[in-house]
């Protein structure tokens, strides 16, 4: 039976950079996974690329005034530097507007075609008169028919979850004009989903109900049970993939028919790079599949992508669809439109050589059977306390005292003790445990128990004392620096899937070669590092993170949170309806404050003297946390004249100045003009 793996990764829109939501929901965990896999031996496929034809893309590029094409060689560039400077393993990271692509999707839309597995329907589609277009689904905006969100793009709602056709929207407005969209009239072809429903139940939900995530199976149920529907797989669109058969003049792919192929296209042009078979790793029955995804892609590669395989009839289905929930940043959504992010780009300039620092604590906090949230202090936090205080630690203190002892050979070791040999014991069970939650896509566990190994050395370290043996039995400290390196030695092997980079250096260190050991190896050799091997100079693995560095990442997700109040500020909702008549009761006036006193044992009142042209009054208004006493003399107000008095603190306020509030809550006053006299009526 083969060993071939072949691993995918959700294909990243091409409109935006990557940011770590992306980051902990996909990206890490298939990569450890990869890299997992390549340590066991394994032939391993792990394939991604940029996703260069969704609509996100044609909206960004009207924004910006630009092409489509122009957006995506951008984007492009950024993800792809990003993601192989922060240590994404892929064996190939292609794009969907290769001509590769471009045939591959053409070829697997003409095969279903002929062989009469789409439907061809002319059906009332959203049109926008003005724009002149017909709406793809995220040029549509409504109310969702399932949850209510009024946000719901025509596709999906992002707030339940729930996919469905851009018609299905109650009241929907087009996102490029703003206007109500007409239905019009035009032909599509549909892959009928609900012949395949029988063919999912039976794959996913009873073969697989024992192995998949309960978030997957859960959706897949909910979207068999409610009666699935035939899915367009053309788009009226200029943007894309043409439809390559006749009457397709004007029409693309549907971009969730053409970007899964992209997988098998990315995998093709690997091969011919590579003179390898690319059919092996999509039709041999032998290989295994996995899709790792974000829960909103779940739809589309556990039932639409599963779907077209099935209909073309010469590919493998996924053995797992391991998708992850949603990450928060600082108890918010990340929202690329409102640059509520962590962007890897913006990480990898802020702490160099710190990816494994990022790459642990998603790990270490990934959402994987529920949404979570990533912070700043927690980020140091689990940098401080465990990176460096445990696996740092344990490594810097066994290299140095081997240093120190014996000029860095290690040492020949004595009888063991039982202590010793129980040690040597857990080490040798580290693996199969790791590999245990790794296999079952428990990426938290997994590096739980790494960080457990680093535990066990630090424990042997200090339970034996070398420092303090070397003096009066140093036959023994040869035993015991022996076993600790063993233990730093296995930590070089199984940190490669999680820490890659920290892998290099500990290798370095060790004066190891990656290819000295597999993971395998941990388990079955007695000797992992040999005596009388001479290892080289100790650096450190990991530094702190200081509040200092903290604080400038909160700083600028403040000034960002700012930004966004003054482009989009919270307004207080209309108030109910008033008439006429009572509106003309108001006796709204120009006054001038004269004195103002802030009153005793109070933090908000203030007490004024207003001139208001017919009299002086006294007003008392909450605003002395807003405005100094010598701010506040001499400025022309809005003051309403005939608001019935009340005292407050036991002074009698006898009016209202009018005030409104700025985006950050500052109190701003609706000033009139300095030159109109005190006492004129604003009507």
């Amino acid at each position: 039976m083969s060993n071939r793996v072949t691993i995918t990764a959700a294909l990243p829109y091409t409109n935006g950079p990557v940011h770590i939501g992306h980051l902990a929901g996909v990206y890490v965990p298939a990569d450890i996974y990869a890299r997992f896999k390549r340590l066991k031996g394994e032939d391993v496929a792990f394939i991604c690329g940029s996703d260069e034809h969704g609509v996100p893309i044609t909206i960004r590029a009207k924004k910006e005034g630009v092409t489509p094409q122009e957006i995506v060689d951008r984007y492009h560039k950024i993800i792809g530097d990003s993601f192989n400077d922060f240590g994404i393993s892929f064996d190939n990271y292609s794009r969907t507007s290769a001509p590769i692509h471009h045939k591959t999707a053409s070829d697997f839309f003409k095969k279903l075609y002929k062989e009469g597995k789409f439907i061809e329907q002319v059906t009332e589609q959203l049109y926008d008169e003005e724009a002149d277009e017909f709406l793809a689904d995220r040029f549509v905006v409504g109310t969702c028919p399932k949850c209510g969100n009024p946000e719901s793009y025509g596709d999906q709602c992002e707030k339940c979850g729930t996919s469905h056709n851009a018609t299905d929207l109650i009241d929907p407005r087009s996102a490029i004009t703003g206007n109500k969209p007409q239905l019009k009239e035009t032909k599509h072809w549909f892959l009928p989903l609900d012949q395949y429903s029988d063919f999912l139940e039976q794959w996913i939900v009873k073969d697989h109900a024992a192995d998949w995530k309960t978030n997957v199976l859960g959706q897949v149920k909910s979207w068999i049970n409610d009666g699935l529907k035939p899915r367009a797989v053309t788009r009226d669109l200029d943007w894309g993939i043409p439809v390559p058969v006749e009457g397709g003049d004007g029409k693309v792919l549907y971009v969730w028919f053409d970007a899964p192929i992209g997988y098998i296209s990315a995998t093709k042009e690997w091969a011919d790079r590579t003179g390898k078979n690319w059919e092996n790793y999509w039709k041999d029955k032998n290989t295994k599949l996995y899709h790792f995804i974000g829960k909103d892609n779940i739809v589309f590669h556990c039932i639409i992508f599963p779907a077209m395989l099935k209909a073309h009839g010469e590919f493998i289905l996924p053995e797992n669809v391991p998708a992850n929930e949603f990450l928060n940043l600082e108890d918010d959504k990340i929202s690329t439109s409102r640059n509520w992010a962590v962007w890897l780009h913006e990480y990898l300039e802020d702490f160099p050589g710190q990816q494994d620092v990022l790459r642990y604590v998603l790990t270490a906090n990934a959402p994987e059977t529920k949404d979570n949230n990533f912070t700043w202090k927690d980020f140091q936090a689990r940098n401080n306390n465990e990176l460096v205080a445990v696996l740092g630690n344990f490594i810097n203190r066994a290299l140095v005292l081997t240093h120190k002892y014996y000029d860095g050979i290690v040492p020949q070791p004595n009888d063991y003790s039982s202590y010793d040999l129980q040690t040597l014991e857990e080490l040798k069970k580290s693996p199969s445990i790791i590999e245990e939650s790794i296999e079952k896509f428990r990426f938290r566990e997994s590096a739980t128990e790494l960080l457990n190994l680093a535990r066990l050395g630090n424990k042997y370290l200090a339970d034996e004392e070398p420092w303090k043996l070397i003096k009066t039995d140093p036959d023994r400290v040869q035993t015991i620096m022996f076993v600790g390196l063993q233990i730093a030695t296995a930590l070089s092997v199984l940190s490669k899937p999680f820490l890659p980079h920290t892998a290099v250096k500990l290798d370095n260190m060790l004066n190891l070669k990656a290819e000295d050991l597999s993971w395998n190896d941990i388990a079955t050799n007695d000797v992992l590092l040999p005596s009388n091997h001479q290892i080289n100079k100790t650096q450190l693995l990991f530094s702190r993170i200081e509040d200092e560095q903290v604080q400038q990442q909160l700083d600028k997700l403040e000034a960002t949170k700012k930004e966004n109040a003054q482009s989009n500020p919270k307004l207080m909702p209309q108030k109910e309806e008033t008439n006429y008549d009572d509106f003309m009761k108001m006796d709204l006036r120009v006054g001038e404050i004269l004195t103002a006193e802030k009153m005793p044992k109070t933090d908000k009142l203030m007490v004024m003297t207003v001139d208001t042209g017919i009299d002086k009054r006294t007003i008392v208004s909450g605003i002395a946390q807003h405005f100094t006493a010598e701010e506040l003399i001499g400025r022309k107000v809005t003051v309403l004249a005939n608001l019935a008095p009340r005292k407050l603190r036991g002074v009698e306020s006898q009016g209202m100045i009018l005030l409104a509030e700025d985006p950050d809550g500052k109190l701003v006053f609706v000033n009139p003009d300095d030159a109109v006299v005190n006492g004129a009526t604003i009507a």
